[in-house]
């Protein structure tokens, strides 16, 4: 149970607020001035310290210094931008202004203990990642509903032999998939060897993936074993799979027909039992039809699908993912006690990270680097959040919209502010709402994102804040 400090000097406001942490299952303290909260925290050990910004003799800032690493969050009933921008300089984990809504100060709350959580593993912690290194997930975060599909097809192909093809964009983390599969399977006492098929020139794949013979070409002095050798007894990972050459391919479709490789200049076969993952971001079947690749060949991958979300569909898992990587950097350059501004958290979420994880771990590499103080800005990370202008209804749009009959809402209308409503001055949100159901049985996401000037990010922020759920698609046959 997370133990929570408040620091208060109006009783009313002090009770309530405990009332409501305590209803929620948190253990809670309560102090009036900074000096009575700070013979609590020679005493106790806290999760997280929220004191009012304006306190008897001293200002609850003070605290944040006093509380030697503790979280403090900042209440102010002077909402300047000015008090909450200087508070957040000095080290205020955030800050929420007074009177707080009851639902914002609980979602604040978990969200920093969250991230004080992830920061710092506790021994519990440990255990659940073991467990969840047995379940086959091991190196894998997230839990929203693409990534559940995968770890169910993950806990079920893994123990066969079948052979596995992974469909992801780059950067998603498709060898994780891979290596999960290997570690759940009857061969995870056997090596599991990974083979970058893109990094490997063309000249030299077969030579590198099937062996040679002494003198089979020029430098060729010895006898040379190659990587699916290597493998036997095991699993074999070929990422990027698409861009294997068509020789290769060929001799590749003789392991897994036969099982059996005969290296370049040899006339004597050999036995191998290898498991074969394969992993793409390029569409196979296209490319089989444009003959770039072997049809037989795909047909004989294809024998489980296990698509990989991007990194912009996984929804919350983005946070969770940022704040274990940061974990992970900060262990690496040395720099503990780091985390993420509130704009930092929301540029996280807003960006649509085209280079998926690889991409949002390089950005909080560079943040942990450029990072003044113990909190890393989005600007540290060369991101910024995206500021979404209001959408006025295209005139072509009208006609698609249900007939609703609606007061005049003149603060928020995207037109006219004369208290006046004309048909296309709906507001953001009803304009949005209407769209959105009506066309999201012949739109998928991104069209519809495109159609509402927004990215798939903001459309599925707006989904949840006003409770329209996404229609689901029909499921694709995995082959």
């Amino acid at each position: 149970m997370s133990k929570i400090l408040i620091v208060e000097d109006e009783d009313i406001i002090r009770s309530a607020l405990k009332r409501l942490l305590e209803r929620h299952n948190f253990n809670v303290s309560e102090a009036g001035s900074v000096d009575d909260a700070l013979s609590h925290l020679k005493s106790n050990s806290y999760d997280l310290v929220i004191s009012d910004l304006r306190l008897p003799k001293a200002p609850g800032t003070d605290l944040i210094e006093l509380a030697e690493g503790t979280p403090v969050l900042i209440m102010t009933s002077y909402a300047s931008m000015r008090s909450a921008v200087d508070a957040m300089k000095q080290g205020a984990v955030d800050y929420i202004a007074k009177p707080f809504d009851h639902d914002e100060m609980l979602e604040t709350v978990n969200r920093i203990l969250a991230q004080r959580k992830s920061a710092q593993p506790t021994e519990s912690q440990d255990a659940e990642d073991e467990s969840e290194t047995e379940a086959g997930t091991m190196g894998m975060i997230g839990h929203c509903s693409p990534m559940q599909v995968v770890y169910q097809r993950i806990r079920k192909v893994a123990p066969t032999e079948a052979t596995v093809l992974v469909q992801g964009e780059s950067g998603t983390g498709k060898e994780l998939v891979a290596k999960a599969i290997h570690n759940q399977s009857r061969r995870k006492g056997e090596p599991m060897i990974s083979v970058n098929c893109a990094a490997i020139p063309e000249t030299l794949i077969e030579s590198e993936l099937f062996g040679y013979e002494k003198g089979a070409f020029t430098g060729a002095n010895t006898n040379r074993s190659g990587l699916v050798e290597a493998a036997d007894g095991g699993t074999l990972f070929l990422d990027e799979i698409g861009e294997l050459p068509l020789e290769a391919q060929a001799r590749l479709l003789r392991v897994l027909q036969e099982g059996e490789i005969r290296r370049i200049g040899s006339v004597q076969s050999k036995k191998v039992n290898v498991r074969l993952v394969a992993a793409t971001h390029r569409n196979l079947k296209k490319l089989s039809s444009e003959g770039e690749f072997r049809l037989d060949l795909y047909y004989r991958l294809n024998v489980m699908e296990i698509a990989l979300p991007a990194l912009r569909e996984r929804g919350e898992d983005i946070l969770e993912i940022a704040e274990y990587l940061l974990g992970e950097a900060c262990k690496r350059m040395d720099r503990p006690n780091l985390r993420f501004s509130k704009h930092a958290s929301d540029a996280i979420m807003q960006h649509d990270w085209p280079g998926n994880v690889r991409e949002l771990e390089n950005a909080i590499e560079r943040g942990v680097i450029l990072a003044e103080g113990n909190l890393i800005h989005s600007d540290d990370m060369g991101i910024v959040p995206e500021v979404v202008a209001p959408v006025r209804m295209p005139p072509q749009a009208q006609s698609a919209l249900p007939s609703v009959s609606m007061a005049p809402v003149p603060q928020r209308s995207a037109g006219r502010n004369d208290g006046t409503k004309a048909p296309e001055d709906l507001s953001l949100e009803d304009y949005f709402q209407h769209f959105v159901l009506e066309h999201q049985d012949q739109m998928s996401e991104t069209e519809l994102a495109q159609r509402l000037g927004i990215s798939r990010k903001c459309l599925w922020e707006r989904r949840q804040r006003l409770g329209i759920p996404r229609k689901k698609a029909a499921t694709k046959k995995s082959g």
